[in-house]
């Protein structure tokens, strides 16, 4: 199922590339792994919950094929943006169904905007990586602060559970889909800070209903899915500014 599904998801991203040579064994085996333990979480906590089970498993392809700088990763982040949301409000999480559907799920649009206008030597299927400007990660930080300080006042308004994590959370999500948009390696450990809070939150909803176990797992496998993508974004920053 792992191989058909990834088989799949080359022919789109890669064209007329040869499919076997898009995606490492690497990256191959952390795909399967991460799909393979959100199905098993599933099974044991939750059985339920479908719309979580395929909310997951649409964020684990998003995330490699972010990692690899692909901008249809950056598509399936909107759909997986509109499906959390839902996810979300169901748990009255306010604040996760705001950012998401309200700036990460019309972020990644944008970013996705970007990633098809900036292609690296031609190639759609990779994008060219970008720095911030002097002074720009003052402006970002000086953003992150107002956006995050508007957010909390909204998220009590509506009551949100667990407002400070809810709020922390928008702070490491503005500054991942900024970083994202401007094609900087250091977006995915912004969304790695955010996977670690979004563990915590859901950690603690688990406390109060045990199937949300499934959705913990989720974001630990984003983890480790986003810290690859720091890691393989600075690989691709190397052999591009070598090439120039």
């Amino acid at each position: 199922m792992c191989e058909r599904m990834l088989l799949f998801l080359e022919v789109l991203a890669v064209n007329r590339k040869a499919l076997s040579n898009y995606f490492t064994r690497a990256e191959r085996l952390l795909w399967c792994s991460s799909v393979l333990l959100i199905t098993l979480s599933f099974c044991l906590f939750d059985r339920a919950n479908y719309l979580t089970l395929v909310a997951s498993i649409v964020g684990a392809t998003s995330l490699v094929l972010n990692a690899k700088g692909n901008p249809i990763g950056q598509f399936l982040m909107v759909v997986f943006s509109l499906l959390y949301g839902v996810i979300s409000l169901r748990f009255a999480y306010y604040g996760e169904m705001i950012t998401y559907l309200g700036m990460t799920g019309p972020m990644a649009l944008f970013a996705l905007i970007s990633w098809l206008k900036n292609p690296y030597g031609g190639n759609r299927a990779e994008v060219k990586v970008d720095q911030l400007k002097r002074g720009e990660g003052a402006v970002m930080l000086a953003l992150t602060a107002a956006v995050t300080a508007v957010f909390f006042f909204v998220l009590r308004a509506f009551h949100t559970a667990n407002l400070g994590v809810s709020t922390l959370s928008v702070a490491t999500s503005f500054l991942a889909v900024y970083l994202t948009f401007r094609r900087n390696p250091y977006y995915a450990l912004a969304y790695a800070a955010n996977d670690l809070v979004l563990v915590a939150l859901w950690g603690m909803a688990s406390l109060t209903d045990p199937s949300y176990l499934s959705v913990v797992i989720c974001f630990a496998m984003f983890l480790l899915n986003d810290l690859y993508g720091f890691v393989n974004w600075r690989r691709m920053q190397i052999r591009q500014s070598a090439a120039r």
